[in-house]
């Protein structure tokens, strides 16, 4: 209560216009819009938060948060949302090759302070974006409103707000404020006046629900690497393990349930084999886009694009969340020394200094590893690629450094774009030696062909990413 007297107070010291609704609207009330909205409420801003539809979602990704990203959400005061979620603590990876019966452990690092293990969270999505919104409605600056945003509003090339269709009422009407914050997911119908860049997808999760469903090893994840795809499992509550098979291509097959059946029940681990199939024949398989779109800055006044609706990158890491929740805590900071929103050419600086700067402390890394890593472990027809995707594994399975520095990326905890190209170059690498040795000695002066066919390999997969991570493209 104390922390809410002190923001009404602070909120006296920053007059709104009277045509203005409140400081801050916020379109999207998912991970990121609640977050954002909260965060900016307990700093004394009074905030708009715009939904189409407040019941709980149901949707079969979101339901994983890495430790980096768990830190965050403690960081900014959120981690009330996961109670009565029945969330499920996990402590790593276990990733299993199909074609060779192996297994290997990626446990998350130790807290380098308390030296305890560090956790992330698994949960059923629409539990903690109900917890979300509990909270959002515990502050008492935050005004939720209950409709769709059909477009910005701009006033001399300035978005001033938005125009938003409220439930229940026929007529379109006028919000206003000095500051938008568009966070309207994947599926955004605001993204395409403000972002340049292309949504792709090569790929879609086909997702089920498991129902007690034995663990490889308690409290860890597991990733199947399957042909043509991998398959990712973690357990979201006390009884339910989520199951998604990527399925490539555009569209899904026309008889999804035959596909799953048939050509990815065979290959899974046999404690896993059983409840996925039992799952396939009570329930309907639900899809989902695997999207990736890169990040570019969105140098507009007056408004800030995040979450999904500004970047997106394969599912398969478990990041985006964790990379929301950085993100905002980023403006969390940055708007702290902004008393005043009107001051669009300030808040515009700090956009530009967010676009590099989140690259350096975890985008670059989470966008990068997350299609690299999709990008070998789909490897099914391209020879090279399967090469990598074998060193990949088979680096894993050397142990230490090869497994604590690529689980300290994945788990979002020490997200050094350094570590990632040096751990790069050394799979790239390990690879060339992988497929020397199993050559006859006689054969051998074969190496530096091979190692010039797996660098044009790897640079296919990074340089593209690279690319599109550091591509500096205005809209």
């Amino acid at each position: 209560q104390v922390s809410v007297t002190m923001a009404e107070d602070q909120c006296d010291h920053r007059k709104l216009t009277r045509h203005e609704d409140a400081e801050v609207i916020v379109v999207g009330a998912g991970v990121l819009g609640n977050a954002m909205a909260i965060s900016l409420a307990r700093d004394g801003r009074s905030v708009m938060l715009i939904e189409r539809d407040w019941s709980q979602p149901d949707r079969i990704v979101g339901e994983l948060l890495q430790p980096g990203g768990f830190k965050v959400l403690q960081k900014l005061g959120l981690e009330g949302s996961l109670d009565d979620t029945d969330c499920h603590h996990t402590h790593g990876y276990v990733v299993h090759n199909c074609e060779t019966g192996q297994k290997v452990d990626l446990l998350y690092p130790s807290d380098d302070i308390t030296g305890v293990p560090c956790e992330g969270r698994a949960f059923h999505h629409g539990r903690f974006i109900t917890g979300l919104r509990r909270l959002s409605r515990e502050e008492k600056l935050i005004q939720p409103v209950h409709g769709t945003v059909t477009s910005l509003l701009y006033e001399d090339d300035v978005v001033r707000g938005v125009k938003c269709r409220v439930k229940g009422d026929d007529d379109v009407t006028e919000f206003h404020a000095p500051l938008t914050v568009v966070a309207d997911g994947c599926f955004s119908n605001l993204r395409k006046s403000l972002v340049a860049t292309k949504v792709e997808s090569r790929s879609q999760f086909a997702g089920l629900v498991m129902h007690n469903c034995p663990q490889t090893r308690p409290h860890f994840a597991e990733v199947i690497l399957a042909n043509p795809a991998p398959v990712l499992v973690y357990q979201i509550s006390s009884t339910s393990t989520r199951v998604l098979v990527d399925v490539p291509g555009q569209k899904m097959p026309a008889d999804s349930k035959e596909y799953l059946r048939n050509k990815v029940a065979p290959q899974l681990p046999d404690h896993i084999r059983g409840p996925f199939l039992d799952a396939l024949s009570t329930q309907s398989v639900r899809s989902m886009p695997n999207s990736f779109l890169a990040p570019a800055p969105i140098l507009k006044h007056g408004v800030i694009i995040l979450g999904d609706a500004f970047n997106m990158r394969h599912p398969l890491t478990g990041a985006g969340m964790s990379v929301a929740l950085h993100d905002v805590h980023f403006w969390k900071h940055e708007l702290q020394g902004i008393a005043d929103l009107h001051d669009t050419e300030r808040i515009l600086a700090v956009q530009q200094s967010f676009h590099w700067q989140r690259k350096m402390s975890h985008s670059f890394v989470t966008n990068t590893l997350a299609q690299a890593l999709y990008a070998l472990f789909a490897a099914a027809d391209d020879g090279d690629m399967k090469s990598l995707r074998r060193a990949c594994f088979e680096y894993f399975c050397l142990g230490g450094d090869c497994t604590a520095g690529p689980i300290s990326l994945l788990s979002i905890l020490q997200p050094s774009p350094w570590t990632l190209i040096y751990h790069y170059i050394r799979v790239c690498l390990y690879g060339v030696y992988l497929d020397t040795a199993e050559l006859p000695w006689w054969k051998r002066a074969a190496a530096p062909w091979i190692a010039l066919r797996l660098a044009a390999a790897s640079c296919r997969v990074m340089l593209p990413l690279a690319f599109s991570e550091l591509h500096f493209t205005r809209r």
